[in-house]
């Protein structure tokens, strides 16, 4: 088949293309506002994009009429910081629970029973509950136009600063046990996937 996405004449139950860019790693972002509130919401369109200096990026959409998935993006740009945490199998459903549409007072770490504790570098909370936890810098945000007037996404850019890791998910080899974590990725519709000992396998690059 072929479709063009603007047309939107693929002719399916729904929209595939959530379902072609796969498993895509999920930004578990928390932040905290310019009144101490914290906020943490996952986010599929996520991933690392360089190394020296590490950078991350997350994006966040809305439209005209709901203003509240700006809320990490806005906490991000005010406050300059932000973490990002590891969401794993043991979190998964905290993970979907804090995806929750709140008004910007709400706190969605207070919602899903998770843990806050505090960043070395940062002023936003960690999660207690993840085995990674990223503290970033912000450091700049892309707006990408939406089709009709009312849609924006921003593609915020992070550096990240400090990196912790549970020591239980380390090997005697110092290798990270992505096995032993569990992690999660997102897929279309409402699917996600795990990286388990079952799923890993290894290439080596050709010389």
């Amino acid at each position: 088949m072929f479709y063009e996405p603007k047309n939107g004449d693929h002719g399916l139950a729904k929209n595939p293309f959530n379902s072609l860019v796969i498993p895509r790693p999920i930004g578990w972002i928390s932040t905290v506002d310019k009144d101490g509130v914290f906020n943490l919401a996952p986010y599929s369109f996520f991933n690392a994009v360089c190394y020296r200096p590490p950078t991350v990026m997350f994006s966040a959409g809305t439209s005209s009429n709901d203003d509240s998935l700006k809320d990490s993006a806005r906490n991000a740009e005010t406050s300059g910081e932000f973490v990002c945490n590891l969401a794993t199998w043991d979190t998964r459903e905290q993970m979907n629970k804090s995806s929750a549409t709140l008004p910007p007072a709400g706190d969605e770490i207070a919602l899903t029973g998770l843990t806050p504790i505090a960043g070395k570098l940062v002023s936003a909370p960690r999660i207690a509950e993840a085995p990674v936890h990223l503290e970033c810098r912000y450091l700049k945000t892309t707006e990408i136009p939406g089709w009709d007037s009312g849609d924006s996404y921003k593609v915020v850019f992070g550096e990240v600063i400090g990196i912790h890791i549970s020591d239980e998910f380390i090997t005697d080899k110092g290798l990270v046990d992505v096995a032993k974590m569990m992690p999660i990725g997102r897929l279309g519709y409402n699917d996600y996937t795990r990286v388990n000992g079952d799923s890993l396998f290894t290439l080596n690059r050709p010389d």
